[in-house]
């Protein structure tokens, strides 16, 4: 039973979205601990949406208001590191480890989580459905447990993602450095424009 949900917190991180792009890019250009650490932060923002489910404040997110709010964050933040991580790969070697810290990749990974509404919606419809069936069949101790293979399954591929992206900043050049950085940039800042028609829509309807 346990195993099912650690393959649950696998299937649930798998997805190519802002998440694994921001940890391809940081990877790639800075090494292990800044890909692992966005997915951490990523990690904290999913443990703080279970929570929220648990305590039934799920319900407040669903309002109008807090959706526009989310979106445009959201489009804010991916934007933002989107055109960082493409001038960012125009700086040399030497100065990257100054330029991005740990903290920072920290933060960048669970404001990321924290403002995509998408991902919260995931959580309520994916997270409720699984607290209201265990709920009903088991003690607080087990719901804590299997809450926790989820993590486990979501670590798991954040490690992989990171040892992966690391792995493969050995083998690639200056220029292929960049151009992932760049094609990472893009893809954040894509995510972002989404967001913020969800905004405008939001808003003007």
């Amino acid at each position: 039973m346990l195993f099912s949900y650690i393959l649950l917190g696998l299937s649930l991180s798998a997805p190519i979205g802002p998440i694994n792009a921001a940890q391809l890019d940081k990877g790639i250009r800075y090494g292990f601990w800044h890909a692992w650490l966005v997915g951490v932060g990523a990690m904290c923002a999913d443990a703080l949406f279970m929570l929220m489910i648990y305590l039934g404040l799920a319900q407040y997110v669903e309002l109008p208001l807090v959706k526009t709010f989310l979106w445009s964050f959201g489009a804010f933040v991916l934007i933002y590191t989107g055109i960082e991580s493409m001038t960012a790969s125009h700086t040399k070697e030497t100065d990257r480890s100054f330029s991005s810290t740990k903290m920072k990749a920290f933060r960048t990974g669970f404001l990321m989580a924290l403002s995509n509404p998408l991902n919260i919606l995931f959580w309520i419809g994916i997270y409720g459905s699984i607290l209201a069936q265990i709920s009903s069949q088991y003690e607080h101790a087990q719901l804590l447990v299997y809450s926790g293979g989820i993590f486990i399954g979501i670590m798991l591929w954040d490690l992989t993602m990171a040892g992966a992206a690391s792995g493969a900043r050995r083998w690639m050049t200056a220029r292929l450095l960049r151009g992932v950085s760049v094609f990472s940039g893009l893809l954040l800042i894509g995510f972002g424009l989404y967001f913020g028609y969800q905004a405008i829509k939001m808003f003007v309807g």
